[in-house]
């Protein structure tokens, strides 16, 4: 498979990217801003975000929702700028990261459980759900750094990365949002699920920093690509007018202070085959 092409460079550290409007959104998480690239690589600053920006989604009105990383708040962008729509600090135990929005606007929201970049043993987190009116609750547990998750087309089956756990895990959703019936949806042994995308063969694409690539892997396990990367891969996100575009996040270190400084940060993108599906 041919090598990615790079469409902008000079980031920080690019996260939770989403099709939309015929243009990829993310958050350059440490430069404290919300953008958005174009295929041709004309980009434009959203909203900026003095807690560092993650996870993005969009309620049924078109509203967007983001997740506000070190104060651990789900906000959302309006006429009036952002506002709080919940906070999250009674769920997450250490700073809030990606996230996928459904079709009637609940937020499921990851974070990473404690603070293992600063020394602190890690330990299970849980998932956060949140409801449309700005109810939080509690949509699973014992999660090892849950982090990219997608829905399916149909709406029933929520897949969560477990990036410490090296595998996606499975629930289905009831009509409340609420998940039951976990299971092991694919192991991945020397990878770590980072942000993910799924496409219309049900295969899950995931990015994995630490083997500097991103692999597209099937229910079971089986894995079917491998698209290496020079520096580490941190998301990924299936968009372009057809769908078989697959813009890659890709950044030279996961330590915050470092990713200021080198702002090596980019997106790159290559052709699929499959186009992609599902939320988000």
């Amino acid at each position: 498979m041919a090598r990615p092409e790079v469409i902008l460079e000079d980031l920080a550290f690019p996260e939770g990217p989403r099709w939309r409007d015929g243009k990829l959104w993310f958050s350059d998480m440490h430069s404290q801003r919300v953008m958005t690239v174009d295929p041709t690589g004309n980009s434009e600053v959203v909203v900026e975000v003095a807690n560092d920006p993650s996870g993005l989604g969009w309620l049924p009105d078109g509203r967007l929702l983001v997740v506000s990383m070190r104060d651990r708040k789900l906000l959302r962008l309006d006429g009036e700028g952002l506002s709080e729509v919940a906070d999250l600090s009674a769920v997450a135990t250490y700073h809030c990261n990606d996230m996928v929005v459904d079709s009637v606007g609940r937020a499921y929201v990851g974070n990473f459980g404690a603070d293992f970049q600063g020394g602190a043993e890690m330990v299970p987190a849980k998932l956060a759900l949140v409801d449309p009116d700005g109810t939080v609750r509690v949509a699973a547990e014992d999660l090892m750094f849950p982090n990219g998750s997608v829905i399916t087309p149909d709406g029933k089956t929520l897949i969560v990365g477990e990036s410490f756990a090296a595998r996606l895990t499975a629930f289905d959703i009831a009509a409340d949002g609420s998940l039951s019936n976990r299971r092991v949806w694919a192991e991945i042994p020397g990878a770590l699920p980072d942000g993910c995308c799924l496409d219309a063969e049900g295969a899950i694409w995931i990015a994995s920093p630490i083997s500097s690539e991103v692999v597209r892997v099937c229910e079971g396990g089986k894995v079917t690509d491998r698209i290496k990367v020079d520096t580490q891969a941190i998301a990924c996100m299936l968009g372009g007018a057809d769908r078989k575009t697959l813009f890659i996040l890709t950044a030279g270190t996961l330590d915050p202070e470092e990713a200021k400084q080198r702002r090596d940060g980019r997106i790159e993108t290559i052709g699929v085959e499959v186009p992609g599906a599902g939320l988000p």
